[in-house]
């Protein structure tokens, strides 16, 4: 909502809430972003928005272009990002996906849950270019992490209106329960052609040791490569990689063996 006509300085959590939306605006991995386009995005005045980029600039959460006076994420995100993937054990990862690529001819991905978004962690869909969230109702990757949703992240009705990229994307929340039941039955989700046409993607759950979701992986390619006749090989090869991902990623505490 708008800001009131009378402006008072955010506090507590207003001011924390305020701040983090701040950095979401930088999700869509585009250009950098002037005070004015940060409070047109947010719906604030543009002395709040520069307020609280200013204090986000102090803090090393954004960083200034000297030429521009634009910003852009800092270097603070950068070591919170890092430490983060090290701490998931992604850099574990790294090599199996590069392994399973390389044996199937296909991009392989490892995402994980970020609100209505399936975000892509590991694999070769990380580059610089390309933003790394996907809607989770067009995308395999993302009916995976539905279909095992982790207990409080919420189901097809948690989402917002379900938006359509081609004419196969499930729109209606009926569809997308009912396509979500088969996924958990088969064992795994397909997007053929839903979010971009001419791609299809093959994609399976990596479980933690209770058997909740921690992360989809993923082989996409073309329906000339991972052709109907070939559905069932290109699993087999996905569901290896998750399997010793499973172990890879458990913590050291997950890793010993129970006390006596």
């Amino acid at each position: 909502m708008p800001e009131a006509a009378t402006v008072r300085a955010p506090g507590g959590a207003q001011a924390v809430q305020r701040a983090l939306d701040v950095l979401h605006c930088f999700h869509d991995n585009g250009s950098d972003l002037s005070a004015s386009d940060l409070a047109r995005r947010l719906e604030l005045s543009a002395s709040t928005a520069h307020r609280l980029a200013r204090t986000l600039l102090a803090a090393g959460f954004l960083e200034q272009d000297a030429r521009t006076s634009r910003y852009r994420l800092g270097p603070a995100v950068t070591e919170l990002g890092r430490l983060s993937y090290h701490q998931r054990g992604l850099h574990l990862a790294a090599p199996e996906l590069t392994d399973l690529a390389e044996r199937t001819g296909a991009t392989a991905d490892l995402a994980l849950r970020s609100g209505p978004h399936a975000v892509i962690v590991a694999g070769g869909s990380v580059t610089p270019k390309v933003g790394l969230r996907r809607p989770l109702h067009s995308t395999a990757l993302g009916k995976v992490l539905l279909a095992w949703a982790r207990p409080g992240e919420g189901g097809p009705s948690s989402l917002p209106p379900l938006p359509a990229f081609t004419d196969r994307t499930i729109v209606e929340r009926s569809a997308l329960e009912a396509e979500l039941v088969r996924v958990r039955a088969d064992g795994y989700a397909l997007n053929d052609g839903e979010s971009a046409y001419g791609v299809r993607t093959l994609a399976v759950p990596v479980l933690d040791g209770v058997g909740h979701i921690r992360f989809a992986l993923a082989v996409r390619a073309t329906p000339a490569l991972i052709t109907q006749a070939r559905t069932e090989w290109f699993l087999t090869q996905a569901r290896t990689c998750a399997r010793a991902l499973e172990v890879l990623l458990l913590s050291p505490a997950e890793r010993r063996p129970p006390a006596p």
